[in-house]
């Protein structure tokens, strides 16, 4: 067997950045793809070879980028065209090889109701539900009541939670059906639906396999990926903590009968769904056909490269080893880091990595397609780079983890580092007590606000430091205007709130400190000390905003302008974008009075649209967007000065 000389990663980010590497080590020349979005992106700079399209999702494109390259394969990594049945079958039209299934494994699977049909006649446990094709609303309505409350409605085509909807009234059904159809046929072109019985405390637990074209399946074990988010994966382990070993056998060689059944050639997964009080009892839910996101812990607990099994494969190879070799040694964590505000209902953020720190260290392994300078906006999905941990135990492991996304930062871009670290700290997590509604239960806490107070005091530090004393070792040692009592105070009026600093005293509200010296600590990075405690610091100024960054944590502070103080002062309500996206509508016009709660603005990202409402009554003083204008996060929408009845104070 011989292996391609040339494989065209038809992907982005760190899903295309994580395959180049094994291409690279197998002696490979890889191809990227890229869009004008991406053509400073870290994937292309680090390809052998580069080519612009207009599109990823353009099949004509990707072809014609292979024709132009001579690449005599494809690997789709995830998402995109990765599952697309008519483009793995034009690549095999094309005589190009598709790194995955075949075309039909791809369609077959694709259909969640002829999955389901299928695997349930090889034996495999299905959810109990209803799964007939072409069903109508009053068929899935007489269903439910056959199959018992509460159920999941789920689009037949489609996958990531998208359209999926849980019922546990049938007075909510009817909505719920016209809801799960409208999202289907716009995220997927279908708006088939089937349902099925909701478990409860359900776990999400999948099983990798690969299979050959010579006959050979086996499993590697399986992922826990209970913890989600809108029915989105946050953080995955290998191997389950819920699973002893009689049930890792039985899970693993259904999930081989799974793939027999539908022919699979490649690494696919196939996911099941577990009652947490019942974990002896598993149910088929879906196979995804390609290599899933979260295949790093697996690779670290079995020391296979899954992504070189797949092109060993696609090659015409076999398997390199059996059932009987694979051995699971200690315990993999793996955190999905997205640009995302946990406390604003995870809403997409974006905005520029002005400075990007990614951890290293034993047992820490980081797949990332960022850079500093990436521009991490709408166009894409938000997940920036994985964070991955392995150890002995899993103890060591997560562990192993927080450190190292206490070690990780994108500052110029917010994210949900911190949320992570609060969740794999939470105590369920640790006890291994997982289960698909444990982050929505806990969100109060995982995303409660942090006390700012200091970061505050350091932003204004360092900016002080820049103005008055640049390039000095020790801000103290500056002339008489910083000595207690000689001038009048500093004051720095931002978004987190106000400062002043006088001589070697920091006061932010009702909290002073003395500040015993603040040093540049290297590029990016601040060594502060207040009140005999030294800390370091990540910082990078961007404009009016000086952005932050400790132990995970990010902030940014923004210096407000007098007219904005005023207006703050004066009862004035700033409106900004809660994500970076398009203003897709716009019911107000400058002057208007309007009333608390009153919908002034929609802001649409990612066919998620987020509506901006007046928090009080008043006049729109300020309206600074249009219709089809795109903005960034936290733009300025509009202001509404409070209905006061009176002139606003000076």
């Amino acid at each position: 067997m011989s292996l391609f000389t040339t494989v065209l990663v038809a992907n982005r980010g760190e899903i295309a950045c994580r395959v180049q590497r094994t291409l690279r080590e197998l002696g490979i020349t890889s191809v990227a793809i890229f869009t004008d979005a991406d053509a400073g992106a870290r994937h292309v700079r680090e390809a052998d070879t580069a080519v612009r399209i207009g599109s990823y999702l353009s099949i004509s494109d990707v072809l014609a980028a292979v024709a132009a390259t001579g690449a005599q394969a494809v690997h789709p990594g995830y998402g995109f065209l990765a599952e697309n049945a008519a483009f793995a079958r034009a690549c095999e039209d094309a005589g190009v090889v598709f790194i995955g299934p075949s075309s039909a494994a791809i369609e077959l699977m694709g259909d969640k109701i002829s999955a389901k049909a299928t695997v349930s006649a090889a034996g495999v446990p299905v959810v109990p539900g209803r799964s007939v094709p072409d069903m109508t609303d009053d068929d899935l309505v007489a269903a439910a009541a056959e199959v018992g409350y509460p159920v999941l409605v789920k689009p037949s085509a489609g996958g990531g939670g998208k359209g999926m909807h849980l019922v546990r009234d049938p007075a909510e059904l009817p909505a719920a059906l016209v809801s799960a159809r409208r999202e289907a046929a716009s995220s997927f072109g279908d708006d088939t639906l089937f349902l099925e019985r909701y478990v409860l405390t359900p776990r999400h637990i999948e099983v990798q396999v690969l299979a050959d074209g010579h006959g050979h399946v086996v499993h590697l074990g399986e992922r826990e990926c209970s913890l989600q988010r809108r029915h989105q994966k946050v953080v995955e382990e290998a191997p389950s903590p819920l699973l002893d070993e009689a049930t890792r056998a039985r899970i693993g060689a259904a999930a081989c009968e799974t793939a027999r059944a539908c022919g699979y050639s490649g690494a696919g997964t196939v996911e099941f769904i577990v009652a947490a009080a019942a974990p002896e009892e598993f149910f088929f839910m879906e196979m995804n056909t390609r290599l899933q996101v979260e295949h790093p812990v697996t690779e670290l607990v079995t020391g296979v490269d899954l992504v070189a099994e797949q092109v060993r494969v696609a090659a015409g190879g076999e398997l390199t080893f059996t059932q009987s070799d694979v051995v699971l040694t200690g315990h993999a964590v793996e955190a999905r880091v997205y640009a995302e505000d946990p406390a604003r209902d995870f809403l997409p953020t974006g905005g520029t990595a002005l400075l990007v720190r990614e951890p290293s260290g034993a047992g820490v392994r980081v797949d990332s397609g960022l850079v500093e300078g990436t521009d991490t906006g709408s166009a894409y999905d938000p997940m920036l780079a994985k964070v991955i941990a392995h150890g002995p135990d899993r103890a060591t492991a997560l562990a192993r983890l927080d450190r190292a996304l206490a070690g990780t930062a994108v500052l110029g871009v917010g994210t949900n580092v911190a949320f992570l670290r609060r969740l794999i700290s939470n105590d369920d997590v640790r006890a291994g007590r997982l289960d698909t509604g444990l982050i929505e239960r806990e969100l109060a806490s995982l995303t409660a606000a942090e006390p700012t107070d200091d970061v505050l005091a350091a932003a204004a530090l360092h900016a002080r430091m820049h103005q008055v004393h640049r390039g000095a070792d020790d801000v103290w040692s500056a002339p008489s205007g910083w000595r207690a009592g000689e001038h009048a105070p500093l004051r720095w009026s931002t978004n987190l709130g106000d400062v002043e600093i006088r001589g070697g005293q920091v006061r932010v509200g009702g909290r002073e400190w003395r500040a015993g010296s603040i040093t540049g600590a290297g590029p990016g990075e601040l060594l502060l000390t207040l009140d005999g405690r030294t800390q370091r610091w990540l910082v990078v100024v961007d404009g009016d905003t000086t952005w932050l960054g400790r132990d995970g944590a990010g902030w940014a502070v923004t210096e407000l302008s007098a007219d904005r103080s005023r207006s703050a002062a004066a009862g004035g309500a700033e409106l900004r974008s809660p994500m970076p996206g398009t203003v897709i509508a716009v019911h107000v016009a400058l002057g208007d009075t309007v009333a608390a709660g009153q919908p002034l603005l929609v802001v649409e990202a990612m066919k998620m649209e987020h509506g901006i409402k007046a928090p009080h009554a008043g006049v729109v003083s300020s309206l600074d967007v249009r219709a089809g204008q795109q903005v960034k996060v936290d733009a300025l929408l509009a202001t509404v000065e409070a209905a006061t009845g009176g002139e606003p104070s000076a």
